[in-house]
């Protein structure tokens, strides 16, 4: 493999395989209210927060860790503003300590939080304007989490990224992204630079999975899926990647490392990928082969597709699930693009309702998909180009998807955002 392309790679992973606290979009508002307050140099007397419908979405039902079981967009702000750390991005309200709920509660009570819709059709697109006497601060965040276009204060930028509000912003280099690439990379990549890189992926997204199914988290899908299905391997690499989602989305304060933006995603790509590789006691070199192969998969098809959209992230991450297992089994190009192939064919078009306790069903409806997928192909059964959505190439099928879920479940987006909305 070109050696340039295999940095590239490695580079992708290193983007996307970072710790987060807690759900990611009430993270990336506490994240920007943080950014905003160090630029202002003091607290507000007024914020303004301006987010997407999808924001929206993505906060309304889930716990802000670190804020006493509190949910949504002021809770999120608050603590970015009383307690959060910039420099951790992700991690920003991971140091939060009693105290800091006490202050949090007394500014709550008198805070002016005012919030808007924002203007653009981005999926992404969240701002917060801090006022304080005849001074002001404003931190501009699209696309994605982290992606900080705008920082101003009292009307000087002082930072200022090209941006377009007509589409979500992708990094170059994901373009390189390709399945009999990402199967080669992982053939010939040296384990010693993944260590680094998936060895934290473990050790995160395993140890809160652990806590998911002995805690009293959310639906408890994770100890469900156990206690009605038993322990088998099967089995296990559902339950394991749901009940980390049961943990995350009632605000455990235990960091996941994301993929593509999101926790559960994360979860989804790497915990059936470790539980299957723990039961085949394949070497710890295999183990980071094949969970580069399901990262780098799910990295692949969410690229298309968008940080934030009407189709479920879970069914891409439970592709690459499928991907990284097939993986493990000994399956390269050829079984690695059928496995794919054929999640896509069976889960599609699950639709994202926002971040709550049934994405963590949800998870395991996708991680099912990806496994069967692989067993599919096994038994020398497969689906077709012209079956439904599926086209002939596993890259025609994952444009074909990714157009879907981008294009044509806009007006899906709206209406869920609209019925959520009106559930309140």
């Amino acid at each position: 493999m070109d050696k340039k392309l295999m940095e590239t790679y490695l580079d992708i992973l290193r983007e996307e395989l970072v710790p987060a606290m807690g759900c990611t979009e009430p993270i990336a508002i506490a994240y920007a209210a943080a950014l905003a307050r160090d630029t202002l140099g003091a607290m507000p007397e007024r914020t303004v927060l301006t987010v997407s419908g999808n924001i929206v979405k993505n906060v309304k039902s889930v716990v802000v860790p670190n804020t006493g079981g509190r949910k949504g967009m002021r809770s999120a702000v608050a603590a970015g503003l009383c307690f959060g750390k910039a420099e951790r991005e992700l991690e920003v309200i991971a140091e939060a300590r009693p105290e800091d709920l006490s202050a949090m509660d007394a500014w709550l009570e008198s805070a002016a939080i005012e919030i808007r819709e924002a203007e653009s059709d981005l999926p992404f697109d969240l701002a917060v304007e801090l006022i304080r006497g005849g001074e002001s601060a404003y931190v501009h965040i699209v696309s994605h989490h982290t992606n900080v276009v705008c920082i101003r204060k009292n009307g000087e930028t002082l930072l200022e990224k090209p941006w377009s509000a007509e589409a979500d912003t992708v990094p170059e280099n994901r373009a390189s992204l390709n399945v009999e690439d990402i199967v080669a990379f992982a053939d010939e990549v040296d384990v010693e630079l993944l260590r680094p890189i998936l060895q934290r992926q473990i050790d995160c997204n395993m140890a809160i999975a652990k806590e998911g199914l002995t805690g009293k988290y959310g639906a408890g899908i994770g100890k469900i899926l156990i206690l009605s299905y038993g322990n088998s391997v099967h089995n296990r690499a559902k339950a394991w990647a749901a009940a980390g989602s049961d943990a995350r989305m009632d605000g455990c304060e235990m960091p996941v490392v994301i993929n593509s933006g999101s926790g559960n995603q994360g979860l989804t790509a790497s915990v059936p990928v470790i539980i299957y590789a723990q039961e085949c006691a394949v070497s710890e070199a295999q183990l980071f082969r094949a969970l580069a192969v399901s990262n780098l998969v799910t990295i692949h098809l969410k690229t298309g597709i968008g940080s934030l959209s009407a189709y479920c992230g879970a069914t891409s991450a439970g592709a690459g699930a499928g991907a990284g297992i097939c993986y493990l089994y000994g399956g390269k190009g050829k079984e690695v693009s059928h496995t794919i192939v054929n999640a896509l064919a069976i889960n599609s078009g699950m639709i994202c309702d926002g971040a709550k306790a049934s994405c963590a069903a949800k998870i395991a409806s996708a991680v099912e998909a990806g496994m069967l997928g692989m067993r599919m192909f096994m038994h020398d059964s497969q689906f077709y180009g012209g079956d439904g959505i599926v086209v002939k190439g596993v890259e025609n099928t994952i444009r074909a998807v990714s157009t879907i879920a981008r294009d044509g479940m806009r007006g899906t987006d709206k209406e869920v955002i609209r019925l959520m909305m009106g559930n309140e």
